[in-house]
């Protein structure tokens, strides 16, 4: 039976939002993809009520089960990060309003999970996503693949949809047995060493 995931790529200026319905053998299909914008010179306020509006209306449309949204980091722009915690906040506000769970995922996480390695770059993780949904070109801007990984990863990794991608319980139980670790365990446990959040949009003691 397939489930339906929303990924967010928080930001201000531009939000990624993707809709997937993925299968049971991890199949996955495009619902939805669309990228919203808020201008820079509008009043903080109303850009970021502009976002919540166009979030809502992706939740009211497609009705998912699950929300994936990435984490938030610390960068040397701190405009940047205050603007992505920002419209991430409105987005976990929304989804508590509608009882929709709410997993947030590092970058190093979507990028294992799609493409098996932990640094790939944005357009590998574009193709991937291009690949996986069977599209012929990749979703443009980068906002709208990274959102739509977002949601595939969320589906895989915490097999939501019966997906089979290695839990971080069960890497780290893999790991105390030499040679135990597949190609993809090993990409999935060096992706979890390289992410340490340095801002987090909640406290541990929420997360699932």
């Amino acid at each position: 039976m397939a489930v339906r995931v929303l990924g967010i790529d928080p930001g201000l200026t531009r939000c990624g939002v993707g809709v997937v319905d993925v299968e049971g053998n991890r199949s996955a299909r495009l619902v939805d993809v669309t990228v919203l914008r808020s201008a820079p010179d509008l009043p903080l306020e109303q850009r970021l009520l502009l976002l919540a509006e166009g979030l809502e209306d992706m939740l009211d449309r497609h009705r998912p089960q699950f929300i994936a949204i990435e984490r938030v980091f610390a960068q040397h722009n701190v405009r940047t990060v205050m603007g992505t915690a920002q419209i991430s906040g409105v987005a976990l506000l929304l989804a508590a309003k509608r009882g929709l769970p709410v997993t947030l995922h590092t970058p190093s996480e979507v990028k294992a999970a799609i493409t098996g390695y932990g640094a790939a770059d944005k357009k590998q993780v574009g193709t991937m996503v291009a690949r996986i949904l069977g599209l012929t070109e990749i979703p443009q801007p980068a906002d709208a693949a990274d959102a739509l990984a977002l949601a595939i990863c969320h589906a895989w990794r915490t097999g939501a949809s019966g997906g089979t991608l290695p839990t971080v319980t069960s890497v780290k139980a893999a790991v105390v047995r030499p040679g135990a670790l597949t190609p993809a365990q090993k990409a999935w446990r060096d992706a979890e060493r390289k992410s340490v959040p340095a801002v987090s949009v909640v406290p541990r003691s929420l997360k699932r």
